[in-house]
């Protein structure tokens, strides 16, 4: 084959791998020293029947290069510092069934902040924090849900109901029992809930309004990414409830977190065409699909954290 061939050949390759999400590296790209671990957000889980994943493909797309992960389930609404304890426990498992000493931890959404309690509380068992589309300032839409739901009204007491028969069912079919408070959840999530939350763990928080933060506190490394598009593919219903609560936000946002709130020490970039549910893979795969594919910024994140000695 001539080299003009060979380079079409070439070039041919690179262009359907990127269409369909895949890379060619070498291997041992994603093999990071120290296991990851993945964090889920408000009502998720790690998969429901075995089927239906909360980070489909994510896992195996860090694996298939080196890597080892763990995903892991807490409860899907409650406090952050519970959600914060459960996830400290699996670690603790994790990190004595590997022998690893720590672990890398990506958190998306809510799990952005269970991650940085549990960095917080035993840094030594941490080598990075890692959060995705997490309100560390708060999510205005949960400013407005308080803000109508008052405290002890009939509105609360209804949506806690629903919220709390929700967590529990997913909890179910996910073949966990944890506990469900969804009131102490949304409190978590408010500006007011953000800001005391940040007072007793500010590590890796920018000092700016839309900065960045220190990139290793305590030994700990950290970093964020997020995307700023609610509408990313036609095909997907859940899109239409991301535009509408999208409207809430007064600055750029993935539909549920605005881009400044979810900057945490060395921000990746705060702009990827992903909304809330794209950063993970959501809903089954149907991201946008001429921008970058959500596996592909896991992947490369695990080489990055390799590539620190991580």
């Amino acid at each position: 084959m001539g080299m003009v061939a060979r380079a079409a050949t070439l070039t041919a390759t690179l262009c359907v791998g990127a269409m369909v999400g895949t890379e060619v590296h070498a291997a041992g790209y994603t093999e990071t020293q120290y296991p990851i671990v993945l964090a889920h957000g408000m009502s998720g889980f790690d998969s429901l029947f075995g089927v239906i994943d909360y980070w489909p493909g994510i896992p195996q797309a860090l694996e298939q290069d080196g890597a080892q992960v763990f995903v892991t389930e807490v409860s899907q609404f409650n406090d952050t510092a519970v959600r914060g304890q459960q996830l400290l426990d699996q670690v603790e498992e994790i990190v004595a069934l590997t022998g690893a000493g720590k672990v890398n931890l990506i958190g998306h959404s809510h799990g952005g902040l269970d991650v940085r309690w549990v960095a917080a509380q035993r840094p030594d068992l941490v080598a990075s924090v890692t959060t995705v589309g997490s309100p560390h300032k708060g999510a205005e839409l949960a400013d407005v849900v308080r803000g109508v739901l008052q405290e002890g009204s009939l509105g609360e007491t209804v949506l806690a109901g629903l919220a709390g028969g929700l967590g529990s069912l997913l909890a179910l079919l996910s073949g966990t029992s944890n506990p469900q408070d969804p009131v102490a959840a949304l409190e978590a999530l408010t500006s007011d809930g953000a800001a005391t939350f940040n007072a007793a763990y500010p590590q890796g928080l920018p000092a700016s309004a839309c900065g960045e933060g220190e990139a290793v506190v305590d030994g700990v490394h950290y970093f964020s990414w997020s995307g700023t598009r609610a509408l990313t593919n036609v095909f997907d219903v859940s899109d239409a409830m991301l535009g509408i609560t999208s409207l809430v936000y007064s600055e750029d946002n993935d539909g549920l977190v605005g881009h400044c709130s979810a900057h945490l020490g060395t921000v990746i970039r705060d702009d990827y065409h992903q909304n809330h549910l794209d950063e993970v893979n959501l809903v089954f795969g149907m991201v946008d699909w001429w921008s970058v594919n959500p596996k592909t910024l896991y992947r490369q994140h695990a080489n990055r954290l390799k590539n620190l000695g991580l």
